[in-house]
């Protein structure tokens, strides 16, 4: 009989409490700041990354999960008994942390040969970021506590991240620009003029798709980009940094607008952060 361990990386930004309550297992990124090195969601809270993005002269980068972390990981999951494990990682193409999980997966059957045909591995590319992907994995947790198999969650992982949008605006772009990260946006020149970018990433690559004129239009923007492009009665989740009076404005609009509640609300990550700055909103959704 399977029995089946999904796992992610801290960069897909679930809360602590559903993967708690879920058991995810997430593997952290590590922030780098001057001389201080911290793991995300472990060693550095949210408000302490928040002031440091506000006030740094130079912005913190972020380091791939190390591969040591992925093989004690599997070490584990074998020895728990799980018949299967899905990794749902970062976009391979903004991180080597999908390089690090295969690198991971084949040192580890190196060392555990007699376990290629008890314990499988399945390592999945999300090519996106923060909810964009951890939405599904919250999804397939749930799938396989109702007793999904292995094919069935990984198909549903995958069929989701073909159709995920992520939508970002980042309020100011400072952080954008500092960065160089999310390349079409660094070169954005919106801000004298109070423009703000719609960011999505399409196959790894960002790619801005709109422009609004101030908050008020940035967020019917994005209503108006959901309310379109939705599958119907599919879950969303709602991101903020540190701008409740801008996400007090997006949740209102939801509420109004779409039909049902959001899944999730949170706070973006460091990851995200950096590349956004705290100042930002979004929403995520299949399309």
């Amino acid at each position: 009989m399977s029995k089946i361990k999904i796992a992610t990386d801290s960069t897909a930004d679930i809360p602590k409490d559903l993967c708690e309550k879920l058991n995810i297992s997430v593997l952290p990124l590590t922030i780098i700041h001057e001389d201080n090195e911290y793991r995300d969601g472990i060693d550095i809270s949210k408000e302490d990354f928040y002031h440091i993005l506000e006030t740094a002269q130079k912005l913190p980068s972020s380091s791939q999960v190390k591969v040591n972390m992925y093989t004690r990981l599997f070490t584990r999951c074998r020895e728990e008994g799980y018949t299967d494990l899905i990794q749902v990682t970062l976009n391979s193409k903004g991180s080597g942390t999908f390089q690090a999980a295969e690198l991971a997966k084949a040192l580890f059957f190196e060392s555990h040969p007699e376990a290629i045909e008890k314990f499988r591995i399945h390592i999945i590319d999300s090519k996106t970021y923060s909810m964009a992907y951890g939405l599904p994995v919250i999804e397939a947790a749930q799938m396989i506590d109702s007793g999904a198999n292995v094919q069935e969650v990984i198909d549903h992982i995958e069929e989701w991240l073909v159709h995920s949008r992520p939508l970002f605006v980042p309020l100011n772009l400072k952080c954008v620009k500092k960065s160089g990260r999310i390349s079409p946006a660094a070169a954005f020149v919106g801000d004298v003029i109070g423009l703000k970018p719609l960011i999505t990433f399409e196959d790894g690559e960002a790619k801005i798709i709109g422009k609004a004129r101030g908050e008020k239009s940035a967020i019917s923007a994005l209503i108006d980009r959901c309310i379109n492009e939705r599958k119907p009665g599919t879950n969303y989740v709602l991101v903020y940094g540190n701008n409740s009076e801008a996400f007090e404005q997006l949740k209102r609009a939801c509420e109004k607008n779409l039909e049902i509640p959001p899944l999730v609300e949170y706070q973006v990550g460091c990851v995200i952060g950096i590349n956004t700055g705290p100042n930002m909103i979004g929403i995520l959704y299949r399309t």
